[in-house]
This record gives structure tokens, C-alpha cells and sequence, in this order.
């Protein structure tokens, strides 16, 4: 004979009712992370402890990430189907959401600087230092990429200037050839003309008188 249904109530006792939240919110995350591997869907899982303690789950997309598409589509859904009273409406159930979003972004910020961490558990801090460690790989994949391409410019650039310098001395050495042969032709001409006699080395004929 199976199990009979067991019927969902509130745990009266206030410390099985804890040990049975901790335990169900283990699962829950397991649960959302094996949903985002096994499918590739992006997941976001916030809970709040009766306390007021906050436990959220993201895939690597980040928790903003998330949140800022799901107000895109459930506001262009409402945008879709309301009427204009319903769209008043909906903007003033929007201040609460936009002011819980901003307390999540601040206090994300703070975690992702190493501020107000002991509130966390050791699996969000697990979570938390898994995402710093794919921003950071992210970062110096990002980083290496400019440091290369900045080296090739530096080369293209090293490359242009021996051509420049190759084509100066080029010309230079051209250009002394040129002045070369012309100061030899000029030594030609001058040695091809004949020198004048000194004056009176050359002898005056005379008349001899009978």
C-alpha cells in the first residue's frame, strides 16, 4: 500500500521549523543550480528566513542581470494587456520593487568589495567568491587582449620607422654617390685644359741684319 499524501502545514515547533528550513533551502539552491547547468536557463532564487535574512541563488548572469529582464518582460506584459488604471496601478506597486532593487544592488556592492560579509553563509560566501573569481578571469582575459594588442600596434609602429629609416639612408647614401661623381668629373675637366706658360719662358723670335 503507498504512502499516503502528507498535507502541507506550518511546523509549529519553532526549531524543527528552522531545521527543516535550512535543510529545504539546501535543496532548493541544489535545485536551481542543477536547473541553470543541466538546461543553460538563467536562474534566480531569492528567499527570506521569517527573520528577514536573505539567501539568493544566481546563475553567472548575476542577480541584476536577471531581475532587470524579468521587470523588462513583466513590464512590457502589463503594458500589453492593461488598461490605463491598471497601468497607474502597476507604477505605484513599481516604487516598492525599485526600492527593494536598489537595497539588493547596494548590498551586492558591498559583498563584491568585502563589506558586510557576516551576514553570509558559507555557501554564499562560496558563491560570492565563485563569481569574483569569473569576474576576475573575465578581467585578465580582457586585460591580456589590450596588453596584446597594444604590443602588435607597438611593432606595426617599430616596423613603419625602419622603413622610414632604410628609405632616409637610402636616399643619403644616394645622394653622397651623386656628389661623389660629380666632384670626380669636376677633377677630370679641371686636369684635360692645358696649363699657360710662365711669361718669358717662351723665346722672341729676333731679326738677324745683314
Amino acid at each position: 500500500m503507498g504512502r499516503g499524501r502528507v498535507q502541507l502545514k506550518r511546523i509549529e515547533n519553532k526549531i524543527n521549523r528552522q531545521v527543516t528550513f535550512s535543510k529545504r533551502r539546501s535543496g532548493l539552491l541544489k535545485k536551481a543550480h542543477e536547473i541553470s547547468v543541466l538546461c543553460d536557463a538563467e536562474v534566480a532564487l531569492i528567499v527570506f528566513s521569517t527573520k528577514g535574512r536573505l539567501f539568493e541563488y544566481s546563475t553567472e548572469s548575476s542577480m541584476e542581470r536577471i531581475l532587470e529582464r524579468y521587470e523588462r518582460c513583466s513590464y512590457a506584459e502589463k503594458r500589453l494587456g492593461g488598461t490605463h488604471s491598471e497601468q497607474q496601478d502597476d507604477w505605484s506597486l513599481e516604487y516598492p520593487k525599485l526600492v527593494s532593487k536598489i537595497e539588493l544592488l547596494q548590498r551586492n556592492i558591498k559583498h563584491y568589495v568585502g563589506e558586510d560579509l557576516d551576514s553570509l553563509s558559507l555557501r554564499e560566501l562560496q558563491a560570492l567568491e565563485q563569481q569574483l573569481d569569473t569576474a576576475l578571469k573575465r578581467i585578465r582575459t580582457r586585460k591580456n587582449q589590450v596588453m596584446h594588442e597594444s604590443i602588435n600596434e607597438l611593432h606595426k609602429k617599430e616596423k613603419t620607422l625602419q622603413q622610414q629609416n632604410n628609405w632616409l639612408a637610402k636616399q643619403l647614401k644616394e645622394n653622397g654617390k651623386i656628389v661623389m661623381e660629380r666632384s670626380l668629373l669636376v677633377q677630370n675637366s679641371s686636369a684635360l685644359v692645358l696649363p699657360e706658360p710662365p711669361p718669358g719662358s717662351v723665346p722672341v723670335p729676333s731679326l738677324a741684319l745683314g
